[in-house]
């Protein structure tokens, strides 16, 4: 495999606005999902077989006794070497795949024939969710089918901040180095989160756990 694609999420950047959760809903034509209000702006609650990209808020006191306020654009890592897919071809050969020109990882199918509590329990990010009327897995793509054909993920492109960059993986691990040198400055905690081992890497300034309880492996 080449080194692929990456995307680089810098949450110091995020507003929220939750255009790449609105895009991924599109491109993807993933349905609306009823919901209902429990004291927070993050809606949907969590992941689904329908929500595959989900911007998570979370709140608390920083060590310094300052409030913080933290948005996590919560999808698929594509690991590099991606534990799911080895559970799932445990038990069913083609019910998951890694694209080779992208690294992308793929549920497809077959993935039903697979327990869906071994799968998801052996992902470290808590990822993968089950169409309940099929029994098919599903998560995020990285927009296989939109990177095949010269186009950015979905979720890239409707990202108005820069928060989300998508590229060859040399060069956004680069970009992330880069960030995080700039970001240390003024936040001394600013790091990404496993970059040697996924293609989507959070950079975060704060404990990653602030953020999200599986933001980091």
């Amino acid at each position: 495999m080449s080194n692929g694609k990456s995307i680089l999420v810098d949450t110091s950047r995020c507003t929220a606005c939750r255009g790449c959760q609105v895009a991924c809903k599109q491109w993807n034509e993933l349905p609306g999902t009823k919901t209902k209000q429990v004291g927070t702006y993050q809606n949907p609650q969590d992941l689904s077989s329908e929500t595959w990209k989900l911007v998570r808020f979370a709140e608390g006191i920083k060590d310094n006794g300052k409030p913080f306020w933290y948005f996590f654009s919560d999808q698929c890592r594509h690991c590099l070497v991606p534990p799911c897919l080895d559970t799932i071809q445990g038990y069913t050969d083609g019910g998951a795949l890694q694209d080779q020109a992208t690294g992308a990882v793929l549920f497809t199918p077959k993935s039903k024939e697979a327990p869906f509590d071994e799968v998801r329990s052996s992902c470290p990010y808590n990822i993968p969710r089950k169409d309940e009327k099929t029994g098919v897995l599903k998560k995020c793509t990285l927009c296989l089918d939109r990177i095949s054909n010269g186009r950015p993920p979905a979720c890239v492109l409707s990202c108005p901040t820069g928060a989300l960059v998508f590229g060859e993986r040399d060069e956004i691990l680069q970009m992330v180095d880069k960030r995080v040198e700039a970001l240390k400055i003024t936040y001394p905690k600013a790091k990404a989160i496993d970059a040697d081992q996924v293609r989507v890497i959070y950079i975060v300034t704060d404990d990653p756990r602030k953020y999200h309880e599986h933001a980091a492996a």
